[in-house]
């Protein structure tokens, strides 16, 4: 009877789980099912246990028929209420199931750094013939739990992707696979050290150059959050699963423009769910994924065990292929493995331990296939004509550039560091000899020198005044007074609008407090007098999804701007110094990142690498990733922090400069991972609004929560720049954190 028992309470939670999930399709008979079940439990002492065992297979076939036609009516938000359902499948119970066995890493529940982000050190077979072989891994993913509140839903906290990096780092040292699983609506949205934008930065930016296989799996996959442990050589997705750059409900509250506290109208939620292009299906199509893992009907729950099975050759049959690919005699069994997509049995055996050059062609497939992913949804608006030109413009750069800094400055590099060590080795011998001739003349000249008159003053070395083409703000156009924010506090005096936005540089005078002005201010002030030269200005942003009414934003955004995409790339010099500039603008739908700003970040990481010049990043205002490009978007911060990896490592200079206000998925990529990051004052930098801070953690954050200052306190940034000083200090760091070089190691 305690099988029977287990089996009313297994077809109860079946019963819950279509109700919850796809319910209003079977109406009544849902519940004619429930009483049936309901009754066969009173009765269950009364009823011959073979009468029990038939009605509960009559119940359970029901059930099953009752799945298979949910399947068919599944909408994108129905994927949303299955992957967040409480008996959808969670990581402790792959690990239990998936793994042979494993080793939790970092502490275990409620003890746990982060409860949220799970690392275990694991094992798994595989039998090939009679031989049975065992691999070493290590897991790392979110724990969203069964219902257990401290687990925060998956939501790791900036701790939590700390001890995932942590144990990444150990997993390379150790020279096994990660195997990363995605479970979770996003990131915890605070600034506590180190930071959730910081820290999800720094996992991209260490990913980039992983010298292992990495493979992640996607359930819940929300934007940032998502990403901190998804850069992989190969991504996977259940088929009931979820992959988003954000919840269809903070999609609808933006779309609609709800207010805080008020309820999102459900057609809302529902439309932007199904535009925002979030199942497994659609994302394949796009590009954002690799291949689908096959579900049961509504998904996998905790106990089915056929599924877990099959995820386990899935799991193996992935890091076989990326080893594969990198390995010299594989040609067989690559074609094997790829072709023997639907099958369970693993008949050949792969190392999966690499040396030295497949770790090389590891890194650079890579790097690659992110720099490819989200190809083909930008507008390229050049003609055909002045494609090729430009092709053969940037050929005959690499071939200058690999003729100066690889041929003609080597063999200059090396004799000047030869005469140095020889000049250096004769100075100490000319030392020894003239040591007493140079005591005597000291001794001399002290002797019989008269003394000299020093100057209570020395000459300042001569300033830079230039600021720029003659530009004045349209701002300084208006004939009134403004009232500066810390009147209160400092007893600022009003200021005069066209003196404010004029000779004082829209600085308050008394407290400092730094007015926003627009982007055209800083091309003409900042940058040496016609040394800016725009490129790659065709192309252009577009709508990939089709989201209804983005096309008519887009349009005003390109009426209101006379620009294509929110991002702008140029040459320019700063007191002789050449350098690209990459600059995001809030003008442009507030500065948002999709497919066309993300290719171009990436041609100037380019363009950079090959001139030899820093890479200036100036953030006039980012709202993050945008939303009507979906996960075409959220790729953009693997991408373009993959792009700047390689130009780093490379020896590139990368700076950036944030200003006004800059949040979310450009903050915590491509942007939080340079080693350089400054704030003009008055600016707020951080990963999510207070808005959304005070929605996910219940919690209100202070007025000053996303200030420079507190940036700086938390290590964010590493210093603040007051507008005025703008030009001078970039010098210096270019001249300081460059090196002799400038530019290069």
């Amino acid at each position: 009877m305690l099988e029977l028992e287990k089996k009313i309470e297994h077809l109860r939670k079946d019963l819950d789980y279509i109700t919850d999930i796809k319910g209003e399709i079977f109406g009544e008979r849902l519940t004619e099912i429930r009483n049936w079940l309901s009754e066969i439990a009173k009765k269950i002492y009364e009823l011959p246990r073979e009468r029990a065992e038939t009605a509960l297979n009559d119940i359970e076939a029901q059930i099953e028929f009752f799945e298979q036609e949910a399947e068919k009516y599944l909408e994108p938000l129905d994927y949303v209420r299955i992957a967040r359902h409480p008996y959808r499948m969670t990581l402790k119970d792959i690990l239990e199931n998936v793994y042979d066995d494993y080793t939790e890493l970092g502490g275990e529940e409620k003890c746990n750094i982060d409860p949220a982000m799970v690392v275990a050190r694991a094992t798994i077979s595989r039998r090939v013939g009679s031989r049975v072989y065992t691999h070493q891994v290590m897991v790392i993913g979110h724990e969203k739990g069964h219902g257990e509140e401290f687990r925060n839903g998956g939501s790791a906290k900036p701790w939590g992707n700390e001890k995932a990096l942590r144990f990444m780092r150990v997993a390379e040292t150790e020279g096994i696979p990660i195997h990363t699983y995605i479970f979770t609506p996003g990131a915890y949205p605070i600034e506590d050290p180190p930071g959730a934008a910081q820290q999800i930065a720094r996992n991209l930016y260490a990913m980039a150059r992983l010298k292992v296989p990495i493979i992640a799996v996607i359930s819940e996959g929300g934007s940032g959050g998502a990403e901190a442990i998804g850069l992989a050589d190969l991504r996977l997705m259940f088929s009931h699963g979820y992959y988003s750059v954000i919840s269809p409900e903070g999609a609808a509250a933006i779309e609609g423009k709800i207010k805080e506290g008020q309820d999102l109208p459900p057609e809302l939620v529902k439309s932007c769910a199904e535009q925002l292009k979030i199942t497994a299906s659609e994302n394949l199509k796009l590009g954002t994924i690799d291949r689908i893992i096959q579900e049961p009907p509504l998904g996998a729950k905790g106990d089915d065990f056929e599924f877990f099975n099959q995820l386990k050759h899935e799991m193996i049959k992935a890091t076989d292929e990326v080893v594969l690919k990198v390995r010299g005699l594989s040609v067989l069994r690559g074609y094997y493995v790829k072709k023997k997509t639907g099958e369970k049995n693993n008949a050949v055996y792969v190392r999966w331990e690499l040396d030295e050059k497949e770790i090389s062609k590891l890194l650079k497939q890579r790097a690659e296939k992110y720099e490819n992913m989200g190809r083909g949804f930008f507008a390229d608006r050049r003609s055909f004509l002045k494609k090729r030109v430009d092709e053969v413009c940037y050929g005959w750069l690499k071939i200058k550039s690999l003729l100066y800094f690889g041929i003609f400055k080597r063999p200059y590099r090396w004799v000047k560091r030869f005469v140095d060590d020889l000049r250096g080795e004769f100075l100490i011998i000319t030392d020894r000899v003239l040591r007493p001739f140079t005591n005597l003349k000291g001794a001399i000249e002290k002797k019989f020198k008269r003394p000299t008159v020093q100057l209570a003053y020395e000459v300042p070395p001569k300033e830079d005044t230039y600021l720029g083409e003659i530009y004045v703000s349209p701002l300084a156009n208006e004939d009134r007074t403004i009232s500066c924010p810390n009147a209160l506090r400092y007893g600022c005096y009003d200021i005069w609008v066209p003196d404010l936005y004029g000779e004082l540089n829209g600085v308050c005078p008394n407290c400092g407090h730094h007015f926003p002005l627009e982007y055209q201010w800083y091309m003409n002030h900042l940058f040496d007098k016609h040394s800016i030269k725009e490129f790659n200005t065709e192309i252009a942003s577009i709508n990939p999804l089709g989201y209804q009414g983005f096309d008519e934003k887009l349009k005003e955004a390109v009426r209101k701007t006379k620009r294509h995409s929110a991002l702008i790339t140029f040459d320019a010099r700063v007191r002789g110094i050449s350098l690209v500039v990459v600059m995001l603008y809030s003008d442009f739908r507030n500065g948002t990142v999709g497919a066309a700003e993300g290719e171009k970040f990436i041609l100037a990481c380019k363009r950079a690498k090959v001139l030899r010049r820093p890479l200036l990043a100036y953030v006039h205002g980012t709202a993050g990733i945008r939303i009507h490009e979906g996960t075409i978007g959220v790729v953009q911060m693997p991408k373009c922090t993959v792009a700047v990896r390689e130009y780093i490592e490379a020896g590139g200079l990368y700076i950036v400069v944030y200003d006004n206000n800059s949040y979310a998925g450009p903050v915590a990529s491509f942007l939080g991972c340079a080693p350089y990051q400054f704030a003009i004052r008055s600016s707020r930098v951080g990963f999510a609004g207070p808005r959304v801070i005070r929605e996910t953690t219940g919690e209100d954050v202070p007025p000053d929560y996303h200030s420079a200052e507190n940036a700086l306190k938390r290590g964010h940034i590493q210093g603040i720049w007051d507008r005025r000083d703008f030009r001078k200090n970039l010098y210096m760091a270019l001249i300081t954190m460059g090196g002799k070089n400038l530019y290069y190691r």
